[in-house]
């Protein structure tokens, strides 16, 4: 069965780069802290509706996802406690968030959860998702320990250190439930191949979308819906396309993370929004395509 993994931010920024940077500002670690939890907060939503559509069966599947929304709402409690003792905000995201990027991106015209095909498809789709989880608390962990001690910086780290194995139990689940599938025979191991590699490019370009703000991420939008359209039949790839592309070419969230990104580093240092922000920002007009089938 093929292994897929979450891959760099426009082809060229890991995780442990951008945490790197992250740790650095109090302020953005609050941002991502704060994404973490609503991310936490709301998988438990979407998973109770998913066991919801399964409707008791398989029961084995519902079982683990009774355990997985009970850890994420664990996660959630976790990362709340540890904003408020901050006293940080515990609000919605300002501008969007990463898992109603992924359900515009969704295919929903495929089989309904019941059916094999379904079911292949929310197991990839989990998968996927999880092991960026478990990319991005790696990342941030290892930026704390390498980030100049204090004790904030401290708290935050034991607490994605909590939560960091539950999330890679969620990912071992999950390959153990596609690998299962896999085995059946050669077809089956064709279906699960192709519906990871699917939603690893969906969950790709949701992820990049919350993140890349530069010139020209409109394009890198439109690139990236165009290739997650390539992987459905040809005669659903004309509504999947002109359904998602105001979205992509026109996203008032994009629009909204550029102004406050702009003003939290005009607040924070003018000179640097000069010398540093524009600079970066223009950058982005020098990859304007980084394509998801290359990056496989």
């Amino acid at each position: 069965m093929a292994v897929t993994y979450p891959r760099k931010i426009l082809n060229t920024l890991g995780p442990r780069e951008v945490m790197d940077g992250v740790v650095k500002e109090r302020r953005v670690q609050v941002l991502f802290l704060n994404s973490y939890r609503f991310n936490e907060q709301r998988s438990c939503l979407e998973l109770t509706s998913l066991m919801e559509a399964l409707d008791g069966k398989p029961r084995e599947l519902v079982r683990e996802l009774s355990h997985h929304v009970s850890d994420e709402a664990r996660h959630a409690a976790w990362l709340t406690d540890l904003l408020f003792e901050m006293g940080e905000e515990i609000g919605n995201p300002e501008s969007g968030s990463y898992i109603n990027e992924l359900n515009r991106l969704f295919d929903k015209s495929g089989d309904e959860v019941q059916s094999e095909d379904g079911l292949i498809a929310v197991l990839a789709s989990i998968n996927a998702t999880e092991k960026r989880g478990c990319q991005a608390f790696s990342a941030h962990i290892a930026a704390l320990r390498a980030a100049p001690a204090s004790e904030e910086n401290e708290r935050i780290r034991l607490t994605l250190e909590k939560i960091l194995p539950e999330e890679a139990a969620h990912v071992s689940w999950g390959s153990r439930w596609l690998g299962r599938i896999a085995s059946r025979s050669a077809e089956h191991r064709v279906r699960v191949n192709a519906a990871k590699r699917k939603y690893a490019m969906i969950e790709h370009a949701a992820f990049e979308a919350g993140m890349d703000i530069m010139a020209g991420a409109e394009l890198r939008r439109l690139g990236n819906l165009v290739e997650i359209a390539n992987t459905l039949p040809v005669w659903e790839r004309p509504s999947y396309l002109l359904e998602r592309l105001p979205q992509a070419l026109l996203s008032p969230d994009l629009q909204k993370s550029r102004v406050l990104a702009f003003q939290r580093v005009l607040e924070d240092s003018p000179e640097r929004l000069v010398q540093q922000f524009i600079p970066t920002f223009l950058k982005g007009l020098q990859n304007l395509r980084p394509s998801l089938a290359e990056a496989r």
